[in-house]
């Protein structure tokens, strides 16, 4: 599984999405689950090119990014990316000539996780942390990288917003809030694709 948190941008000097992952990364995901953790910086351009070489060098079961939006209050599971409508300039001032994705890729694609599913989930797990759905990622690089890891992947990957830190959450708070959105999306992925996993037990 491989799983990215973003650099710094704008107001943002330390990046709770890139906090968040390393959390994640001391808590792991179990025994048999091989975790590899990126941090992407936010620009267009590396990320275009970031984006396929990740899916070839691992072949991921699934790929989570992980943004964070100064707006959110909640964990956010991002339902699908948009391939229209980037404006806002990246850390290198640059823009897409054309604001989108992938010239001639669908309007918009979805996830193959139940989002509805995983955030019922997560809500019965008792965390101290409220995970709500949301189908905007926000035009910028978050849903930029979504949609081109959604278009890689054919729709095997997942996005989560996280507040910035402190505002309400810890950074161990997203990070266990994390692991436990993983878990069930893999679950979750599994049951979809009719694979009984063994290892995985509740």
């Amino acid at each position: 599984i491989s799983i990215s948190g973003f650099g710094p941008f704008g107001e943002h000097a330390v990046n709770a999405s890139w906090i968040a992952v390393q959390e994640l990364k001391k808590l792991g995901l179990g025994e048999g689950v091989d975790l590899h953790v990126y941090e992407i910086p936010v620009e267009y351009q590396t990320v275009q090119r970031l984006i396929p070489a990740l899916w070839k060098e691992h072949c991921p079961q699934l790929v989570v990014h992980v943004g964070v939006s100064g707006m959110a209050t909640t964990v956010t599971l991002e339902k699908c990316g948009h391939n229209v409508g980037y404006k806002g300039l990246d850390n290198c001032r640059f823009c897409p000539g054309s604001q989108c994705c992938v010239e001639g890729g669908p309007e918009c694609i979805d996830s193959i996780i139940d989002m509805d599913a995983v955030c019922k989930r997560v809500s019965t797990l008792g965390l101290d942390v409220t995970v709500t759905i949301s189908k905007d990622a926000g035009r910028y690089l978050c849903d930029f990288t979504y949609y081109t890891s959604l278009y890689q992947s054919h729709g095997r990957s997942a996005f989560v917003h996280v507040p910035p830190l402190g505002k309400p959450y810890t950074a161990e708070q997203l990070g266990r809030a994390l692991q436990a959105i993983i878990e069930e999306m893999l679950d979750v992925l599994e049951h979809s694709e009719g694979k009984i996993n063994c290892r995985h037990e509740h």
